[in-house]
């Protein structure tokens, strides 16, 4: 079954349309990376697909139903932005009055229950305005899993966080997918992002551009040989006659071979041309050079 089913969405703000004719698919117990350049629609379709404000035209289904279902919108944990915390009560007075909001029973045990989950459960007295970023950023998803509800939305969750805390945020949102929970994720960091995501969106001006697997992406992101020789420009030349694509990188000046082992073209390029290779490795496109690529060629 599909966590949530999205068809011709539309939001218009004014004159300016914010979605246009969105479609999307995100499956049961997915992490689904939601990718798209600033004013792209993202936190839009999120506050749409959390009925914080309303749509224009289309449809929003949740597990099969309309998204303002009451019993479906009981099953959606959000963190959009920041939660909403007093800077000066501690992290567990927080929590229990999220709790009281959303009249939960045995709050005590949920509250734990949570804290758990998110490697908070050491600092629940904590005054909030004493956490580090990436602390908050734990609370905020703490907060959204109040009740254990079966679709987290997160908009940026893991901006401004420092390597040991993108590690613990990959850690805990890895957790809840194993467990069956559906994590709709945005974020710019796509290396991070592309160590979890077990499916994409990629969304522009408020169209769906592509929606894939990992696999799906995968298969689209081929290794490559990347070198470095004293005259790139011939054996670039020389090596996509020989192997079918060789592309000069701008930014670091290495050839890159697309169809060919590393030791198969040095030997190549020395052996028949006299032309030494100063550097070789093999390496993978990236979700963030596919990301890049794709989007110079809609705007071409």
């Amino acid at each position: 079954m599909n966590a949530i089913e999205i068809r011709n969405l539309t939001k218009h703000f004014g004159a300016k349309q914010a979605v246009n004719g969105l479609t999307m698919t995100v499956p049961q117990g997915a992490i689904y990376g939601f990718i798209g350049e600033n004013g792209s629609g993202k936190s839009t379709t999120e506050k749409l697909i959390c009925g914080l404000i309303p749509k224009s035209g289309g449809e929003i289904k949740l597990w099969g139903k309309d998204h303002r279902d009451q019993e479906v919108r009981s099953q959606i944990g959000v963190l959009i932005e920041a939660p909403g915390c007093f800077p000066n009560y501690t992290v567990w007075n927080n929590m229990k009055l999220q709790a009281a909001n959303l009249g939960l029973k045995n709050e005590n045990a949920e509250i734990r229950r949570v804290l758990r989950l998110v490697r908070m459960d050491g600092a629940a007295s904590n005054k909030y305005k004493n956490c580090s970023l990436g602390m908050k950023q734990r609370i905020g998803i703490a907060f959204a899993l109040l009740g254990n509800p079966q679709l987290l939305v997160l908009d940026e969750p893991i901006n401004g966080l420092d390597a040991d805390g993108m590690r613990i945020m990959r850690e805990i949102l890895t957790d809840l997918s194993h467990c069956g929970t559906t994590v709709l994720i945005s974020s710019h960091i796509l290396g991070e992002l592309e160590k979890i995501a077990t499916h994409y969106g990629i969304i522009r001006g408020g169209k769906m551009l592509r929606e894939m697997t990992a696999e799906e992406l995968n298969a689209d992101c081929p290794t490559y040989v990347a070198l470095k020789t004293d005259d790139t420009e011939k054996a670039r030349a020389i090596l996509e006659r020989a192997f079918g694509r060789a592309d000069i990188d701008e930014q670091t000046g290495e050839i890159r071979v697309y169809h060919a082992s590393a030791e198969d073209t040095a030997k190549y390029l020395f052996g028949n041309f006299g032309i030494a290779v100063s550097e070789i490795r093999t390496a993978k496109i990236s979700l963030e050079e596919y990301y890049i690529d794709l989007m110079k060629e809609g705007k071409e």
